[in-house]
């Protein structure tokens, strides 16, 4: 019997049943933008059709059942044999499986490729982003197998299939594989040149065993790994297959999964290595160089995923203030509210332009593209990602009590935040790539000034953001104490040039008002009131137009 006390009102609808990839407009005009013309039907198309995947309910529901039933470690059977296997529940599978036929592992091969994948990956990764993880490692470990091409024939149609196969076989007898990747140890984490593992080979040509350990080993359920271990003549990379062409399992002992803080559906764990086989991938002694393209394209993948996290809690925050009164009135209406939501789509939309620009830059694959990237990618990873959690945690306060609720899903993004910033190399590690970029390679800072430099002469503040920023530039002396000062400004003016190109006037002309040209305070909602804070917030409401 319903209780006669209990009527609710003034409760948002879930927003759910929508196109993710069309309600985007900042995503939808960087496609048009960055796709070519007789490609764009189609990739509207199939990016319209994943994104009204992504809105579903069921794929909501995949993404809660998935962080509500985090993966299990199963190190025996039944009879005692070691079997290493993690178990993922039903609805992991089903967003992996998606995401895979949706060619979210298959961009080097295909016109458009990295475009298409990075915004099908910020699209569909709303609904989780911890299955993320393997999908990234897929695709990234194209580059990186294509210095030996023989793996390279071998593997690289498996790992840009649209077919996935759970489980563990040999990989020649599935249709598609997943890779992991395991870099660090704990004695030296970021710092792999002091990695102890050992490599020791073998009379068959580019055979190892390995012996040692991972502290952080991706996505062990994965067919396949690249690892780096010291070989006789140095640091090496090697492909460390789960399944061996025999049939056998190798050895690859997880000893536990980590208990991460968020990212709760996807499985991150510590390995050891005893006599372990593996393939060497490029030359000895050169394993940074061949795994670092790997690398490139993961820290890509942070910028989009946490893009995609800001879009997602930018458009909750806008939609449930679309629905919810308080004080006579709807809350996106309040001049306050509003300015809060506006300075959010802000950073949102300023986080895909970016994100968007840089897979571009890989598809056009020019010498100065690949010079900008070499800059513009660990100074956007520094930047972006650092922003997501400010994002997340300002957009969940826009729902008040109900987004600290777990039902709302918003404490599951501001869980997941953070670790974009984290993985990959954290902040001072992409600072530091900054400055040895700027240091060793000159003709990647001029392909980043010529990029800022499109936009010079639009805007006044934009212009004395690139003279205030040439002036730092011009003295690289010490410069170590000031980098994350140095990359966040680099970051803000490369934001700025691409907004005054291609955002609306109003965008971008709070973006330089409030970034650029110090007109802003020290926490969101703080925008000058006499721009038009309406139209910037409108266009970032998520609804199918």
């Amino acid at each position: 019997m319903a209780a006669t006390t209990h009527t609710v009102t003034n409760q948002v609808p879930p927003l759910v049943g929508y196109d993710v990839f069309h309600a985007d407009l900042a995503l939808t005009e960087a496609v048009e933008r960055h796709v070519a013309p007789d490609l764009l039907p189609s990739v509207r198309n199939e990016l319209g059709t994943l994104g009204r995947s992504a809105g579903s309910a069921h794929a909501q529901e995949w993404g809660a059942q998935a962080n509500e039933n985090p993966p299990k470690l199963r190190t025996h059977d039944r009879y005692g044999n070691r079997i290493d296997e993690v178990d993922f529940h039903p609805s992991w599978h089903r967003l992996l499986g998606h995401a895979v036929s949706a060619g979210l592992t298959d961009a080097w091969g295909r016109p458009g490729g990295h475009v298409r994948r990075a915004a099908g990956f910020l699209v569909w990764t709303q609904s989780e982003a911890g299955h993320g993880c393997p999908l990234s490692m897929t695709h990234a470990a194209v580059p990186a197998l294509r210095t030996d091409p023989a793996l390279a024939a071998e593997w690289e149609p498996l790992l840009t299939s649209k077919a996935y196969e759970e489980g563990l076989r040999p990989p020649l007898q599935k249709a598609g594989v997943l890779f992991g990747m395991g870099m660090t140890e704990k004695q030296g984490g970021t710092d792999v040149r002091s990695n102890t593992t050992r490599a020791e080979p073998l009379a068959g040509d580019g055979e190892y065993l390995l012996t040692g350990h991972k502290w952080f080993c991706s996505a062990p359920m994965s067919d396949g790994f690249l690892v780096l271990a010291q070989a006789p003549g140095g640091l090496t990379c090697f492909l460390l297959p789960r399944v061996l062409p025999d049939g056998t399992r190798n050895v690859f002992a997880i000893q536990r999964l980590k208990d991460k803080l968020g990212n709760r559906s996807n499985a991150s764990s510590e390995v050891e290595f005893d006599g372990t086989w593996a393939r060497r991938v490029g030359e000895e002694g050169r394993g940074v160089r061949t795994i670092i393209e790997m690398v490139a394209a993961t820290r890509l993948d942070c910028v989009v995923g946490s893009a995609a996290l800001m879009r997602q809690a930018v458009a909750q925050a806008i939609h449930h203030t679309a629905y919810r009164s308080a004080f006579g009135g709807l809350l996106i209406e309040k001049p306050l509210m509003r300015n809060v939501l506006a300075d959010l789509a802000l950073e949102s939309e300023a986080a895909t332009t970016l994100a968007l620009r840089l897979a571009a830059a890989y598809d056009a694959d020019t010498p100065q593209e690949r010079a900008f990237l070499r800059i513009a990618v660990p100074t956007a990873k520094y930047w972006v990602t650092k922003r997501c959690t400010a994002v997340v945690g300002e957009a969940l306060e826009c729902l008040g009590g109900n987004g600290y609720v777990e039902e709302s899903g918003m404490p599951r993004l501001f869980r997941e935040a953070p670790l974009n910033s984290i993985w990959e190399g954290s902040g001072n590690v992409q600072a530091l790539d900054v400055l040895r970029a700027l240091q060793r390679e000159p003709q990647a800072l001029d392909a980043f000034l010529q990029e800022i430099g499109a936009a010079r002469g639009a805007d006044h503040r934009l212009d004395g953001a690139i003279k205030d920023l040439l002036t730092e530039l011009a003295d690289l002396e010490a410069v170590e104490a000031r980098a994350r000062r140095l990359v966040e400004r680099m970051a803000l003016v490369l934001q700025g040039s691409l907004l005054i190109r291609w955002a609306p006037p109003e965008v971008a002309d709070a973006f330089c008002a409030s970034r650029l040209g110090g007109d802003w305070g020290s926490a969101f909602g703080t925008l000058p009131h006499q721009l038009d804070l309406a139209s910037v917030v409108e266009r970032a409401r998520a609804y199918d137009r």
